[in-house]
């Protein structure tokens, strides 16, 4: 029994065809948004690759991209075939072509619901990512001598001011790292001298922020030395002074920022996969319906249309035993070699002769 059988007439049949070709050329338009927006990601990431980890979170604009081009090309094609079908004698040049186009388009609507769906699964690859940059770029932020670091500094400090951030997770993650460079610190004072000898690391450790984690909704002047000491402040309390710096982690900050992109792009995809899963449906039932016009020999007939001949099971094992004896025909021109004029030797009785005893050997002359 055929899946959604539905009976069109010939001016069904050509309305069909009408409204599929515009379907057609808007998703050679989604398909254009699709790479548009994977170039987007892409370039987003990119601008802030030197604070995140060497890890593959590529693969999600690269997919769109490829998607979006993918869409445009079988869109086009489509367009022209739903043109044609217009009128049902074209239909002939397109009838062996339909349906490797109709399964190639299957697999790659499939594709672009990968696609939506890698939009929301990489959260945690890219905050770990995010995790262990920053962590390196805040290591790194004092050697400003060193070539291949001496930008890290006005980068750091650029997204913490864009994003109204401090630190990987918090303000105190700068408490852990020497963040000034020793070029910048005077050795012949005590205060600084006993600061390096009580570190394992020798590294000159405080309770100070750069400058870009100033708050600047702040209603004081910044406090960024001497944080967790009260005293040397007057009319402080670092534990409730929570307008002087900012709150939130920069790790926090980015991933918010990238997860927010990431799921409207994948709301974008998601909904392309909706519209190109039903153009591909409407497709179905054209080819079926014509193909059907055909048989009855009679361009201006009734036809039946459907989504699939048989029901799913029986088109399950239907492609199922096909696949299987595609398996066999494999496995026998394995057992010969690939060479067909090779013969199998049989023993069956027939082949002995009409007593079916067998044959003689007789010794070979000397």
């Amino acid at each position: 029994m055929a899946v959604l059988r539905v009976k069109f007439t010939k001016t069904k049949r050509d309305k069909l065809a009408q409204v599929l070709w515009i379907l057609n050329w808007i998703s050679v338009v989604t398909g254009a948004i699709l790479f548009s927006l994977g170039l987007f990601l892409k370039v987003e990431i990119n601008k802030r690759e030197e604070l995140m980890a060497e890890r593959d979170i590529q693969y999600v604009p690269n997919m769109l991209i490829a998607v979006g081009l993918i869409a445009c090309a079988i869109n086009f094609l489509g367009g022209k075939i739903c043109y044609d079908c217009v009128d049902s004698t074209k239909f002939l040049r397109w009838k062996l072509i339909m349906l490797p186009y109709i399964i190639c388009t299957f697999f790659f609507t499939f594709c672009v619901l990968v696609g939506a769906l890698m939009c929301y699964s990489t959260r945690g690859e890219l905050e770990e990512s995010l995790n262990l940059g920053l962590t390196d770029a805040m290591r790194f932020y004092k050697d400003t001598d060193t070539p291949g670091r001496c930008f890290l500094k006005r980068t750091v400090d650029m997204l913490q001011i864009e994003f109204q951030c401090c630190g990987n997770n918090g303000y105190k993650d700068w408490f852990q790292i020497q963040w000034i460079s020793s070029r910048y610190l005077d050795m012949t004072q005590k205060e600084v001298s006993d600061r390096i000898r009580s570190n394992v690391e020798g590294k000159y450790l405080m309770d100070g922020v750069p400058f870009s984690c100033c708050n600047t909704l702040s209603p004081r002047p910044c406090i960024q030395q001497q944080i967790t000491n009260n005293s040397a402040h007057f009319n402080y309390d670092h534990q409730t002074e929570e307008l002087n710096l900012w709150m939130k982690g920069c790790r926090q900050a980015l991933l918010e920022y990238y997860t927010h992109i990431m799921q409207s792009i994948g709301l974008t995809v998601l909904i392309t996969w909706l519209f190109e899963l039903s153009v591909l449906t409407g497709v179905r039932f054209l080819q079926t319906s014509l193909e059907n016009v055909l048989r009855q020999g009679d361009p201006n007939s009734e036809s039946d249309g459907w989504l699939l001949e048989n029901s799913f099971m029986e088109t399950a094992r239907i492609n199922l035993n096909i696949i299987k004896s595609l398996g066999k025909c494999n496995q026998i021109d394995t057992a010969n070699n690939g060479d067909p004029n090779i013969n199998v030797p049989t023993t069956s009785k027939a082949h002995y002769g009409p007593d079916n005893v067998p044959p003689k050997q007789t010794p070979e002359a000397s």
